[in-house]
């Protein structure tokens, strides 16, 4: 069975970073495509970035593009969140997801063909 676990969440202030962390266990990875999405209150999820466990295919959205990064760590089964010049805007619960690779980019921002979740780590952004 799945297990992902998110961690890094908290409070920083605004302008401040924070690195979100995935840990993944209990699957075959190798066949999968990692991503992280955000959901802020009242609004729907959204998918922020995604990479293929390989590491290749590493891919941030637009609109934090410049500010984010998505990265897969070498040596232990974690995928990472680096996050920069944070924003009150950014303020949500973070998840990690897994699903089946990918063939095309377009395909991360299917939230719902995420078939594992995190439990969610949550991320405030002070002005």
């Amino acid at each position: 069975q799945v297990l992902l676990v998110e961690s890094g969440g908290g409070f920083v202030q605004a302008g401040g970073s924070r690195r979100l962390s995935c840990a993944a266990s209990g699957g075959t990875f190798s066949t999968q495509a990692m991503g992280w999405i955000r959901q802020a209150p009242g609004k729907a999820r959204e998918f922020i970035a995604g990479i293929k466990w390989s590491g290749a295919s590493p891919f941030v959205k637009d609109s934090v593009k410049g500010r984010f990064s998505i990265s897969r760590g070498d040596a232990e089964n974690t995928v990472y969140l680096q996050m920069s010049s944070l924003i009150p805007d950014d303020t949500a619960v973070y998840y990690c997801a897994s699903r089946p690779d990918i063939y095309f980019l377009y395909e991360y921002y299917d939230v719902g063909s995420y078939d594992s979740w995190g439990q969610g780590t949550q991320v405030t952004v002070s002005s």
